[in-house]
């Protein structure tokens, strides 16, 4: 996601809930991390982070590409493959350049395969190392002259280098843009803060905010820094940290976090935390966790990588003892050396790559982005989805649904005085009846005298009357009754705010969280691909059927307190379900650490993204679809090149071994080391594929699951 992109999102984000200054009382209360050995990136700088690792790797490919293409045309095996004869000083050119490519450009697999071995772990990098090593020698000893020309392998040998190296950067490269992608989470805070220096206040970076220091937080802005308030009292919505959308009151003395936005006074904070002890500092170190994930696909690959070790450390052995019996030393060797070349994976060192690259990048395309490689993978296997209602289903922002004359007045009537009365606030609620009467196209009358007081309710001077608009407390303190619809809206768990004209009540407003209109889709869409959807909230139960009458829902857990929510995906777990839980708040990040999947929306608060494998940019609940289905996808492309990749060398190496020279039937080295080459190619084609998966919302929620996947 682009910086902007993050600030629009936080801003929408922070501007959302309704709160409680119109006096509005609802029923609502309040991975496993591999080290990554099996690609040995510890042996190439372990104390470098992943965009040293791309540099690293790209450097070293390009160099290695460079010197690989004269290795190759100067390979007398090569040329003769070609029909040309290499001669003269040329024939020194691929041996020279071939040692300088085995001894810079390998030493990343050397160093990893040398860690595998004191790991006791064998798997890709010391199947590459044996590999290059092996054609090494072969090849020095067929220009020498000790062995024979059959065994010079400088072009397999600098093609093994070039194609594993590329791996290596295709991987490094797609794990960095997930570490910038999440940095830029960063651009979630607030620009600047405005810092008391005596008498002044002075515009500082959030970064250079000290612990002490006491800052300027002006209605409608955002806390920079986690603190206490020193001055003043504000209602602050802290819908991006709760994820529940009423405001609560924090006077002196109260602490505030950051992120969370002040919208109706302005108040004075104390910094009471930075640097290493902020929320940002913990998202920084699940980036290193993140980036340090290793899939299940990817340790399948390294298992693979530890099989074909051994199998092919097993076939040389038995070769080396078969043809040294029916044939001659010279065949052994010749045998041997080959099939120890063949064995190298080269596709299998793409396999994955190739595919998390491409897979990760048309994610970030359809706003989705992926911290965790296996929570991509398990979101295949997801058969229950636990939404949270605001924010997520919801808008988590007021909008006018009813509005009840009384009998005095037209709903217009009613509705523009109102705004009218409204209109210099900057209250979400006030915002929601202004764009109420705006949709109506209603002419509002002019205001003065503009007040308001918290837990009350507005007051304004219109056509020369008085018009408050409040909730409870505004009726309270006027002395007078609440109109009789009032009584079902409060069963239905709507915000009912009464709007007076000097003293009278003259009609009510019904306001309620709106329902997101890709909501409906989004159910569906996971209906069609049958998954159960199931919604939690801490709202009462008639707030909770209503929306989940209007979406299709399966089922719903009303009245959930936030310290609750965990234990919910828990029971839904011990049901044998596989959850994947959609929520924003930091009440979520529990039950989105529980969850098989969790997904965060990416204009929630910081600690919510942290606790999520995946981060859905847009708050469009129908990205989870788009999840699902390049998750299908990834994993059937991650299969396929394993079994290609692997399963070629099931084939190719005992037929390099000879079983079939008894029918005389022998792979030449030339023909088993074009058809490794080639095997790359297919595995490198077949991840394309996935680039034909459209990931829209909208293209992903209205085809058939079947035409969404990358065949």
């Amino acid at each position: 996601m682009a910086d902007d992109e993050v600030r629009t999102a936080r801003a929408h984000h922070g501007a959302r809930g309704h709160h409680e200054h119109h006096g509005h009382h609802s029923d609502a209360d309040g991975h496993d991390h591999g080290s990554h050995t099996g690609h040995g990136h510890q042996g190439h700088g372990a104390d470098h982070d992943h965009g040293d690792h791309v540099q690293v790797f790209r450097r070293l490919f390009w160099i290695m590409l460079l010197l690989g293409i004269p290795t190759v045309a100067f390979s007398p095996m090569f040329g003769s493959l070609l029909g040309y004869e290499v001669s003269g000083w040329g024939l020194w050119v691929a041996p020279v350049l071939g040692t300088v490519m085995y001894v810079w450009g390998g030493q990343p697999f050397l160093s990893g395969g040398y860690d595998e071995v004191r790991a006791k772990q064998p798997g890709m990098m010391l199947l590459i190392s044996l590999g290059i090593t092996v054609a090494f020698v072969a090849s020095w000893g067929s220009t020498v002259g000790v062995l024979g020309h059959d065994l010079e392998f400088w072009w397999e040998l600098a093609l093994l280098i070039v194609i594993m190296l590329l791996g290596h950067w295709v991987e490094m490269r797609s794990l960095a843009q997930t570490s910038s992608a999440l940095d830029s989470l960063a651009a979630l805070l607030p620009d600047e803060a405005e810092r008391v220096e005596g008498d002044a206040v002075v515009a500082v970076a959030p970064a250079e905010l000290r612990v002490d220091d006491v800052v300027v937080i002006r209605p409608g802005g955002s806390v920079p820094a986690d603190g206490v308030v020193v001055q003043g009292a504000a209602s602050m919505d802290e819908s991006m940290i709760t994820g529940e959308s009423r405001t609560v009151r924090r006077a002196e003395g109260d602490p505030v976090v950051a992120g969370t936005v002040a919208t109706d006074s302005g108040i004075r904070v104390r910094v009471g935390a930075v640097g290493e002890d902020t929320a940002l500092a913990g998202i920084r170190k699940l980036v290193a966790d993140a980036q340090n994930s290793s899939s299940r696909a990817q340790r399948l690959a390294d298992r693979a990588a530890a099989w074909l070790f051994w199998f092919a450390l097993g076939a040389a052995l038995i070769t080396a003892v078969v043809w040294t019996i029916v044939g001659t030393p010279d065949e052994a060797v010749i045998r041997v050396i080959t099939v120890l070349v063949i064995a190298c994976p080269h596709a299998l060192g793409l396999a994955i790559p190739l595919v998390v690259s491409i897979a990760t990048e048309r994610a970030a395309r359809g706003g989705v982005l992926i911290k965790d490689r296996l929570a991509l993978e398990s979101m295949r296997t997801v058969d229950v989805v636990l939404f949270d209602k605001t924010g997520t289903l919801t808008k988590g922002t007021p909008a006018v649904t009813a509005v009840d004359p009384g009998g005095r007045m037209t709903v217009d009537r009613v509705l523009a005085l109102a705004a009218a009365a409204e209109s210099d606030s900057e209250h979400p609620l006030a915002k929601a009846i202004v764009s109420a009467a705006a949709q109506r196209e209603l002419e509002i009358p002019p205001a003065t005298d503009f007040s308001s007081s918290p837990a009350v309710g507005v007051q304004a001077t219109v056509e020369a009357q008085t018009i408050q608009v409040g909730g409870p407390y505004l009726l309270e303190q006027e002395g007078v009754r609440e109109l009789g619809i009032a009584d079902r809206w409060r069963a239905e768990g709507a915000i009912i705010l009464h709007v007076l004209v000097d003293g009278d009540v003259v009609g009510a407003l019904r306001l309620v969280d709106e329902v997101r209109p890709e909501s409906r889709r989004a159910v569906d869409s996971l209906h069609d691909r049958g998954l159960e959807v199931v919604m939690i909230t801490g709202d009462a139960d008639a707030v909770a059927a209503s929306v989940s009458d209007e979406l299709g829902i399966d089922r719903y857990f009303a009245g959930v307190r936030p310290q609750d929510k965990a234990a919910t995906v828990s029971r839904l777990q011990e049901e044998g379900r596989r959850v994947a839980m959609v929520g924003d708040g930091v009440n979520d990040a529990p039950a989105l650490a529980q969850a098989d999947v969790g997904l965060a929306i990416g204009a929630g608060t910081d600690v919510a993204i942290a606790s999520a494998g995946v981060v859905l940019a847009s708050d469009d609940p129908r990205a989870l679809v788009s999840v699902r289905a390049l998750s299908e996808a990834a994993y059937r492309k991650m299969v396929q090149n394993l079994w290609w990749a692997g399963g070629y060398n099931l084939i190719a190496v005992p037929l390099a071994a000879g079983v079939l020279a008894p029918i005389g039937v022998v792979m030449p080295m030339s023909v088993g080391a074009i058809l490794m080459s080639l095997s790359t190619v297919v595995v490198a084609a077949n991840a394309q594929l996935l680039r034909r998966l459209d990931l829209r919302p909208d293209t992903v929620t209205d085809s058939a699951p079947h035409r969404q996947e990358a065949t």
